[in-house]
């Protein structure tokens, strides 16, 4: 190949591709548009403390016992695990007057999920570590990708400052949201119409959901053989997980009930404070004063979702490969948890799909 392979997008998908890509020798560049790497893998510390660790705002465990690529993967680079915290009793709130309901759960350990100590940003460091320098392009947004009449590729992309690049490409691999793609990025020629019909309609993964994280400095609620497994119809959190670090300090994390819409009419701060009442009500006066409460909003979040991801959904069965390219075939691929039909939503989606990129461009170059 004359000219590098360009993938737009450095999550999880994209810095796999890149690495899969540099261990055959195959040049690559990555465009992101955000200031930081990992897209919707995202860990945050709270702030002045690192001490405590880092807590995951985006996808939080996997098993390995079904996700091979994402077992593997965590081997290779020497990552450490450790087995999700699920021991004691779950509470179920079903009414907002009424005190929630303690049950005994029923658990298989060999189900539990794993989780990488340092979050899964760690995973995503790694991979940024093992390749080239200047691999990584951050805060770069592709605007426009171009064909002429002899194949060649071009990607326009725009800098923070305005200034605009012009990078040919031996082929592009698409590993962002397929939404954001019908959204935002033009192709001259155009892509077939039955391609963008589809990826416009494929909802992007956690694109309606937000997740909080509220830090103590230890997992309190255990000594009293509570699990940190809450249920609830009452809100404002329907899920909550024990988002602890194997050691030292507590954490909670819970998805929302809230629709998208409402939470950004509440706003951030009413939203935490709900929050905080609901933790309250559920563990006790412990539960007051956290540390810290991180939040993260991603429908809100425009490299992440668009307008119509706001809206929960139940169609599964889009996700998967987009139909082929026509005349972009073999110049245009895509990758991203959403085009893998089995594991979609899921880190080994993001792995698997980039796999299956590199094959299809490893394939038409050879």
């Amino acid at each position: 190949m004359n000219n590098p392979v360009v993938i737009i997008g450095a999550g999880l998908s994209g810095l796999r591709t890149a690495s899969l890509l540099t261990e055959k020798g195959i040049d690559c560049r990555v465009l992101e548009a955000r200031d930081r790497i990992g897209g919707r893998a995202l860990s945050a510390s709270v702030p002045n403390r690192p001490d405590l660790g880092r807590f995951d705002l985006g996808p939080t465990w996997f098993w390995p016992q079904y996700e091979p690529q994402m077992a593997a993967l965590v081997k290779e680079l020497d990552l450490e695990t450790f087995t999700q915290h699920n021991d004691g009793d779950m509470l179920v709130e079903r009414f907002q007057i009424k005190p929630p309901e303690r049950c005994v759960l029923q658990e298989n350990m060999d189900e539990r999920g794993v989780r990488l100590t340092g979050g899964i940003q760690s995973l995503i460091d790694a991979l940024a570590e093992s390749l080239p320098p200047e691999t990584i392009k951050l805060q770069i947004r592709a605007k426009k990708i171009r064909m002429d009449e002899d194949g060649n590729v071009t990607v326009e992309a725009e800098q923070a400052n305005g200034a605009v690049e012009h990078l040919p490409a031996a082929a592009v691999i698409l590993a962002l949201p397929p939404r954001l793609v019908a959204r935002h990025i033009e192709f001259a020629p155009s892509l077939p119409s039955d391609l963008l019909a589809d990826i416009a309609e494929k909802p992007t993964w956690m694109g309606s959901q937000a997740k909080a994280v509220a830090v103590y400095d230890t997992p309190f609620w255990r000594k009293s053989g509570l699990s940190g497994l809450v249920l609830s119809s009452a809100g404002p959190m329907q899920e909550i997980y024990d988002a602890s670090p194997a050691d030292g300090a507590g954490a909670l994390f819970g998805f929302f009930g809230i629709p998208a819409e409402v939470r950004e009419q509440m706003g951030q701060e009413k939203v935490i404070r709900l929050v905080e009442s609901q933790l309250v009500k559920l563990f006790g006066k412990e539960a007051e004063n956290p540390l810290a409460i991180l939040y993260k909003d991603w429908a809100s979040d425009s490299e992440t979702a668009v307008e119509e991801d706001s809206s929960p959904f139940k169609n599964y069965s889009s996700y998967g490969q987009p139909p082929a390219a026509g005349s972009w075939d073999e110049k245009v691929v895509f990758a991203g948890t959403e085009t893998n039909a089995q594991f979609s939503g899921h880190l080994e989606g993001a792995l698997q799909s980039a796999e299956q990129a590199v094959f299809k461009v490893v394939q038409s170059n050879s």
